[in-house]
């Protein structure tokens, strides 16, 4: 594992308070009644910063990469931490990914990996919560299903695959400055989980470090929250 650097309590707990006041102005803006649940982005930090904010009173955390969440899951196992995939999933760590159970799968991004991902859950006899991942600025190096057929996949997966329990959708704002088509980007995620919304649909987990308070604008309920709260 790459060598992160420890930040001091002091650190963590300064840039903790001031991203969760950043939350709860962007919400309140929305509606006083509009929840927002924060997952820390852990991947670019050391176990113990993790550590840290657990005591300082943050639970969910989320890992790009299967080999890396193993390795956390297993270092901070003795504390209760809500573990959420957020990266791309490679069909050959599927297994590895069951049998870490984590939270919450956020990047389920094609029917291709929903239909392995069932059959290894069967044979496991395991069920598994995801988000479909929209890849809803058109980016080609974005993983994700087109907008336009965000609705039609996502009733798929939920008549096709009984062991998959969708609970939303995810989306990655688009990649440039130009606030107005990160804007349109977070907005049409927004129409699709609505629309999603009588299938059960819940979590809209849109924003990062860089956008999340203009994806809550937007109506996001997660954001995924990383280099933010590792500033030194």
């Amino acid at each position: 594992m790459a060598d992160y650097k420890i930040l001091s309590r002091e650190t963590l707990a300064r840039n903790l308070e001031a991203v969760i006041q950043r939350i709860e102005a962007a919400r309140i803006k929305v509606d006083e009644h509009h929840i927002v649940k924060m997952v820390v982005v852990s991947k670019y930090t050391a176990i113990e910063n993790i550590a840290t904010l657990y005591d300082l009173g943050q639970r969910a955390f989320g890992e790009n990469q299967v080999q890396q969440l193993e390795e956390r899951v297993h270092a901070l196992e003795d504390l209760p931490l809500e573990w959420h995939m957020i990266g791309r999933l490679q069909k050959n760590k599927i297994n590895k990914l069951i049998d870490l159970d984590p939270f919450l799968l956020q990047s389920l991004d094609s029917l291709d990996l929903a239909e392995a991902l069932d059959k290894r859950l069967e044979a496991k006899e395991k069920r598994m919560e995801c988000l479909l991942q929209i890849n809803s600025a058109r980016e080609e190096s974005k993983a994700g299903v087109a907008p336009e057929a965000a609705v039609d996949v996502y009733r798929e997966i939920k008549e096709r695959f009984s062991r998959i329990d969708l609970r939303g959708v995810m989306t990655i704002g688009a990649h440039t400055d130009d606030k107005a088509t990160v804007r349109k980007s977070f907005e049409t995620t927004r129409r699709i989980f609505d629309e999603l919304q009588s299938e059960g649909a819940e979590i809209c987990s849109m924003g990062m470090s860089g956008d999340f308070e203009l994806a809550i604008e937007c109506g996001s309920n997660m954001v995924r929250i990383g280099s933010a709260l590792f500033a030194e």
